[in-house]
């Protein structure tokens, strides 16, 4: 049985005995995926491309999903699009490591999930917000400025 946990976990042993420039796609597709307790991906879909090169495996990733967050302005639950591509090394040896320093692990099977976790944070905007004219929150009685019109929205402050 197929577990979303595993989605992110491919098994790329078979590459290494493929001569150099050989490609692998793997597809990736989930209603949802948890990285760690607090980031979880909705509709999580994308690809990886495993590339044979003389020092180890190209991994070629694009990635798309939605997480939950919080309006940075009204605090309205909204869903964050993310979106990113990235291209790591897991070298044969250590004499081939990458400044990312990831080495292809003797069972050959990569755990994709740290890297996801890393780049979609990295994707994801430090204020995000529901719409570009939010109008935010009251600073006086804190009601919603999208929803209501409150009475100190339109006073001038002294």
């Amino acid at each position: 049985m197929y577990s979303p946990r595993d989605l992110l976990i491919l098994n790329v042993g078979f590459i290494t005995h493929q001569t150099v420039g050989y490609s692998r796609d793997f597809l990736f597709e989930s209603p949802e995926v948890h990285l760690d307790p607090e980031f979880s991906l909705q509709d999580l879909h994308g690809s990886a491309r495993i590339t044979r090169t003389a020092q180890g495996l190209l991994v070629q990733v694009d990635l798309h999903a939605a997480t939950p967050v919080e309006c940075a302005r009204c605090l309205s639950a909204m869903s964050q699009q993310l979106n990113t591509d990235f291209t790591e090394l897991y070298a044969f040896n250590r004499a081939s490591v990458t400044e990312s320093g990831l080495l292809l692990p003797e069972n050959g099977y990569i755990n994709l999930t740290p890297l996801v976790r890393e780049y979609m944070l990295l994707a994801m905007p430090i204020s995000p917000v529901c719409r570009a004219d939010c109008k935010g929150l009251c600073p006086i009685c804190g009601e919603n400025l999208n929803e209501v019109a409150c009475p100190h929205s339109s006073a001038n402050p002294e």
